[in-house]
């Protein structure tokens, strides 16, 4: 199943969310076994297993039987570094897009440096919905016929496929200049770590009152663009914790001096 051309196929996995039909789950892992991919995650599939996805695999049971599953996509992509939402249209969410070649190249680029990165792909009709994009470090978008984009899903697993592999390919020439293996410290944060960080980022401003009435929802999705753009390291995020903790500490000693006050 190993495609040895592909040294860093193992820390790239496709995620599929909540996929309708099973032949296109099969589809997708033929899709991606003919691109020397295997890492297949889906979640909450509503027929998985099935023969269906059996046979539209056409060789590529192996990918289909290792396939892990997950019941959110918070789970599915908790230890990854980079990830990328596959998406046709234009969202309330604001991410940074690119197309399938960029996104690509910044996919391998990670896994080239020993980070897992996803590509996750929605529904068949719906796609996926803005809690699954906030998920996701940044979006891409295939540039189809705008009179007629429907794209099918394994035909989206299949051009992004085929644009990791030639990223994969552009840079197999440079492998020998690759820098040496980084500490765990030295990568970026997991997206489990970063969830944490967006989780107590959140606490803390309700605790110091930021938002003065205003309903939070705005100011945390631009504060979580500004952190994923800056794709901090665990060490850097456990220092933002740090300096969370002591806020909110601050925040509480101020909130006991003041009903002290009035008693």
């Amino acid at each position: 199943m190993m495609d040895p051309t592909f040294p860093d196929a193992d820390r790239i996995r496709i995620v599929l969310v909540g996929t309708q039909h099973p032949g296109n789950i099969g589809s997708a892992a033929r899709a991606m076994k003919t691109m020397g991919l295997h890492r297949l995650v889906l979640v909450a599939p509503e027929r998985f297993p099935h023969r269906e996805a059996d046979a539209l695999a056409a060789g590529a049971l192996d990918v289909l039987e290792a396939a892990e599953r997950h019941d959110t996509l918070a789970s599915a992509v908790a230890d990854c570094g980079l990830v990328v939402g596959c998406t046709a249209r234009a969202r309330r969410i604001a991410l940074d897009e690119s197309g399938p070649r960029e996104a690509a190249a910044k996919v391998l680029a990670e896994a080239a440096r020993g980070i897992d990165a996803a590509v996750v792909f929605g529904r068949e009709r719906t796609g996926l919905e803005n809690d699954e994009l906030q998920l996701c470090h940044a979006a891409v978008t295939i540039a189809a016929n705008p009179g007629y984009s429907s794209l099918n899903l394994a035909a989206s697993v299949q051009v992004l496929a085929y644009e990791l592999r030639q990223a994969m390919l552009a840079r197999e020439g440079a492998a020998g200049d690759r820098t040496g293996a980084q500490t765990p410290d030295d990568l970026p944060a997991s997206h489990a770590e970063m969830e944490g960080f967006f989780g107590q980022l959140a606490d803390t401003l309700d605790a110091i009152d930021f938002h003065k009435g205003r309903t939070p929802e705005a100011a945390m999705h631009k504060l979580r663009r500004v952190f994923l753009r800056a794709s901090p390291d665990a060490r850097e995020v456990r220092l933002l914790r740090g300096v969370l903790a002591d806020a909110q500490r601050m925040a509480r000693l101020a909130g006991e001096r003041g009903s002290g006050s009035q008693s």
